[in-house]
């Protein structure tokens, strides 16, 4: 009885080994994920803005190839950028109660329109709706000396109450004022 129990349990072992041994493992995202936030030091767990990002490269390939101007935009690759702000703040000069919002953007050569959007878990700007806006505001456009070839966002450090949200790709720039 005991041999038969031991035998039993061996074989209950090796097929979940070899179940394990199958699993199948996606490979690297051609889109890599990245986070900013706000404030950006790493030694200051109290944040005010957190963006979760695909960051899509060029690859040779020109902006208006992957977001086209007047259309919108995932702001990013992949899954919609998610914005998740821990206060109230002001963006563009309109209010926004913190919370976590998708992040869409209409790109335009003199100015981008920036879309927060209730509707969260996209995949992409397919399912977008613009009846869930929270808001939509402009950001200035201007040109880096630096040509990016992945996608990048950052924030300028202004002060404890205020900053810029700089979205930047090749060698555009948009830049959107927050304040708290």
């Amino acid at each position: 009885m005991k041999k038969l129990l031991t035998t039993t349990l061996m074989a209950v072992a090796l097929c979940l080994s070899m179940g394990a041994n199958a699993q199948k493992f996606s490979g690297l995202d051609k889109s890599p994920a990245d986070i900013a936030s706000y404030p950006s030091d790493y030694k200051i767990s109290d944040k005010l803005i957190r963006i979760t990002y695909s960051r899509p490269l060029l690859k040779g390939r020109s902006i208006s190839e992957l977001a086209p101007a007047g259309k919108v935009w995932r702001t990013g690759a992949n899954e919609a950028t998610e914005i998740t702000f821990y206060k109230d703040a002001t963006i563009g000069g309109k209010s926004v109660s913190a919370g976590t919002y998708s992040l869409f953007t209409i790109p335009g050569e003199k100015e981008w329109t920036i879309i927060l959007n209730k509707n969260l878990n996209q995949w992409g700007a397919y399912s977008y709706q613009e009846s869930a806006d929270a808001i939509r505001v402009p950001a200035t456009v201007s040109k880096g000396s630096e040509s990016l070839d992945a996608f990048s966002i950052a924030f300028k450090e202004d002060s404890d109450k205020s900053t810029a949200l700089v979205l930047g790709w090749g060698n555009t720039r948009a830049s959107l004022p927050i304040e708290f």
